[in-house]
């Protein structure tokens, strides 16, 4: 599908990618939207917590939101596309990935970048247990990947599922890896390293027998994390297996539901294999969209709402 010519012009202030990533991710607030918290059981008897807005009047549409790394329900990034999408008619479930609630999840494993059976769950949810007959996936970063990724995947797609929007992905999970080590990145890196070590502590305590202390206080960086818990907790050899094979780059020849994919230029998290032009030119179903400006889920323009959530909106109802 031809690339999409980007229309987003984004206050002199924001045009700095750091700037507009901070103030998205610490400063923005979203007023004014209700949630209901659902918890639902996995496959494998633990729990995901679902928080739900609703629109006015039922609706036969619900839009799906997936946060990204160490977000969670109540992030902006989340609540502004919930409200929007409850404006307009549709109902929203925004996804706590497990971990991510405000309580642990009762394994060792967690969520990853790769982790699309929790998505699959959710789906089958709104699909059986709630009658939705129109279905739409919004992620954010991780929860991009992860979405891109279960599209891509060999399973088979629900005809419910009308359309899907991804935004600030690092679909080359190595290459976005390589980018936050970097010196530009190093606030950003050390915060999601902070918390993933704290959710570490708080799970030896129930899982002594899986990891150590000095093993947790040996974590540097990011990819010391990933080394040493993701790979390991989730059936990865190390990082290097665990970001080949959960990259969903190597999905998106595959994708055949209408997908959005906007990745800024300016984005200092992604690398330059995280921007698949060519799996999008030969892909009619994979529209790419690359903005000069936006930084990482940085979008901000006048009104209120972020220009992806409106062009998400625009997406799913021209895809309705």
């Amino acid at each position: 599908m031809p690339i999409v010519e980007s229309t987003f012009k984004p206050p002199f202030q924001f045009k700095n990618g750091f700037v507009a990533t901070v103030y998205s991710g610490l400063i923005r607030k979203v007023n004014g939207l209700e949630q209901q918290r659902e918890r639902i059981t996995t496959y494998d008897d633990d729990f995901l917590d679902l928080d739900w807005s609703y629109a006015e009047g039922k609706s036969d549409a619900v839009i799906i939101l997936l946060h990204g790394l160490e977000g969670h329900a109540q992030r902006p990034y989340v609540t502004g596309m919930a409200k929007l999408s409850n404006q307009n008619g549709i109902d929203a479930v925004s996804v706590n990935f497990r971990g991510c609630s405000g309580e642990d999840n009762k394994y060792y494993h967690s969520y990853h970048s790769g982790a699309t059976d929790d998505l699959d769950v959710v789906v089958n949810h709104c699909i059986k247990n709630k009658g939705y007959s129109k279905v739409y996936i919004k992620g954010i970063s991780l929860g991009g990947n992860i979405t891109l990724k279960y599209l891509g995947e060999d399973r088979e797609i629900p005809e419910e599922i009308k359309s899907a929007v991804a935004i600030s992905v690092p679909v080359h999970l190595t290459g976005s890896a390589t980018e936050l080590h970097k010196a530009k990145n190093k606030p950003f890196a050390i915060r999601f390293r902070h918390h993933l070590v704290d959710k570490l502590k708080i799970k030896i305590k129930q899982h002594p027998d899986k990891i150590s202390v000095m093993e947790i206080y040996s974590i540097k960086t990011l990819r010391d994390f990933d080394e040493i818990y993701t790979s390991k907790a989730h059936g990865f050899k190390d990082a290097s297996d665990y970001y080949d094979k959960s990259s969903s780059l190597q999905f998106l020849p595959n994708i055949k539901v209408p997908t959005l994919l906007i990745n800024a230029l300016n984005d200092s998290f992604l690398s330059h294999e995280c921007f698949p032009v060519k799996e999008a030119k030969e892909n009619e179903y994979l529209f790419l969209e690359m903005p000069k400006f936006g930084g990482h889920v940085g979008f901000i323009q006048n009104g209120g709402f972020y220009y992806n959530e409106k062009q998400a909106l625009d997406f799913i109802q021209k895809y309705a």
